[in-house]
């Protein structure tokens, strides 16, 4: 219904004449504060395309392939899986799924889906494991803003094929990412769960900086299971053990965890604006705790004492959710689909996860915290007027992506 919506703002070239925005804002209905004179360039998604059109490959960056993990049940069953995309590649994740699709001991294969993309490999899947006669459960989010046609396309071809569509929670948004599969191994049940802080999107997973957790701890998958049961309808809204669920947990026990901290919080997400959130971080800074954020969009919040905020732009587009606690001594790690907004702590299924064991813990720190807040070259420091400024140059560059890159794609190819 978008595209049959009013118009709330004009965005116009500075260079255009009176006489044609004047039709534009009577033909639309738009009052003076409606438009907005740019002295830049409408709509730079249309540069977009020139990236391709240009055979210059010293302006570009180096191709690389990402690390593609090993994972498959018995993987999984050995130890749990953590993958940073894309440094390290999705594809495993969609194969993993196509292996519970032909696996005829898998029963059950339960998958949210918020953004899929044209062609999603995870959706023809998913055909295929209801075409051989599985229970497939998909809990597709139809407002998905830009996506909402290819969405409904795939709830249509899903339900087609024997799958069962449910649209989520009537007044939210089903944002969680998560999939749950169930195997009969022997005599039991056993649930294998894939959570992530990004989209089931093949291209958005080869652009997007996020991380993916699979596990078969049976507190988590207990957890999954539960939150598939209350999407569906098939439950009410119960405590769960370990994870944390918006709009039901996750604001009030972070709420907790920020007043009961004593040392130290780091966060990096997209964005921040949640009220009382940003007041028990800053009541927390003042306390004494030191607060280091990584923000790399909208933050209401200004830094001061205690309190340092960065945003990080570089060749993939920054969208892992982490939330880290030092809670004295025994550090909390969660990871998360949800920004600390009130739109995704009260309007929106969110899922919030923690990471317990130690060694993935240290992995977290380094790559989420560590490499950012040592990076020159793509960072934005906050500053108490609003203004966001760029540290000073070294003679050496560096940059957390390229790091990153360096570390889990390069060094892991020449170990092979």
């Amino acid at each position: 219904s978008r595209r049959y919506g009013d118009a709330v703002r004009l965005e116009i070239e500075e260079q255009c004449p009176e006489s044609l925005i004047q039709f534009l804002q009577n033909h639309f209905h738009l009052k003076e504060p409606d438009i907005y004179r740019v002295s830049s360039l409408v709509n730079l998604v249309r540069l977009m395309p020139l990236y391709d059109l240009i055979d210059r490959p010293k302006l570009k960056y180096a191709p690389f392939v990402a690390h593609a993990a090993a994972v498959s049940f018995e993987h999984i069953k050995k130890n749990n899986i953590l993958l940073l995309h894309p440094f390290e590649s999705f594809a495993p994740i969609s194969d993993f799924i196509k292996q519970a699709a032909q696996d005829p001991q898998v029963l059950v294969i339960k998958q949210t889906l918020y953004r899929t993309g044209f062609d999603s490999m995870i959706v023809e899947h998913l055909i295929e494991a209801a075409n051989a006669g599985k229970e497939v459960t998909v809990v597709i989010e139809l407002r998905a803003q830009f996506d909402e046609e290819t969405n409904i396309n795939a709830a249509n071809r899903l339900q087609e094929a024997g799958a069962h569509v449910v649209y989520g929670v009537v007044g939210y948004k089903t944002h969680a990412k998560m999939l749950m599969i169930i195997r009969k191994e022997g005599n039991e049940l056993k649930r294998y769960v894939h959570i992530g802080t990004g989209n089931y999107h093949q291209k958005t997973t080869r652009q997007y900086v996020d991380y993916s957790f699979l596990s078969c701890d049976p507190i988590i998958g207990e957890d999954i299971h539960s939150v598939f049961m209350q999407l569906t309808g098939l439950s009410k809204v119960g405590n769960l053990s370990k994870c944390l669920e918006a709009p039901f947990s996750i604001k009030r026990a972070f709420l907790e965890k920020i007043q009961r901290e004593k040392v130290r919080i780091r966060a990096k997400m997209n964005a921040l604006d949640d009220p009382e959130i940003i007041q028990a971080l800053d009541d927390a800074a003042k306390a004494g705790v030191q607060i280091d954020l990584i923000i790399r969009g909208i933050c209401c919040l200004k830094p001061g004492p205690n309190l340092r905020i960065r945003s990080v732009l570089g060749r993939f587009l920054e969208h892992s959710r982490v939330y880290y606690f030092e809670n004295n001594g025994e550090p909390e790690i969660y990871l998360s689909s949800s920004d600390l907004m009130t739109r995704n702590l009260s309007q929106r299924i969110e899922l919030a996860f923690p990471i317990e064991d130690p060694v993935m813990r240290k992995r977290i720190i380094h790559e989420a915290f560590d490499l950012y807040w040592a990076d020159n070259s793509g960072c934005f420091d906050l500053q108490e007027d609003g203004t966001y400024q760029r540290p000073i140059k070294t003679d050496k560059a560096n940059s957390a992506q390229e790091n990153l890159l360096s570390e889990l794609v390069l060094e892991r190819k020449e170990d092979k």
